[in-house]
């Protein structure tokens, strides 16, 4: 099984809101996921709290061979930059 991690839709219309899952390549995007690693909030004012992400799991995900979207590859550098700043 090949584990890519990826934004989930959630919200309503005009108001998204993404959780940050690991999920099977074959499953479709609001598909069954196998764990939820955070969530990203676009429209949030504060930017401090627009990204929640659980960096130890994110860490051993990418460590058995989960391959990042580009998406949540960036999300990965502006947490990680939000954190050191």
């Amino acid at each position: 099984m090949s584990v890519s991690l990826r934004l989930k839709r959630m919200g309503r219309r005009h108001r998204p809101f993404y959780r940050v899952t690991a999920v099977d390549k074959r499953k479709p995007r609001d598909g069954r996921v196998i764990e939820e690693l955070g969530y990203y909030d676009p429209l949030h004012t504060d930017e401090s709290k627009q990204i929640s992400l659980k960096s130890e799991r994110i860490q051993y995900w990418i460590s058995v061979g989960a391959q990042p979207s580009d998406t949540v590859r960036g999300l990965i550098k502006r947490s990680a930059a939000a954190a050191s700043a």
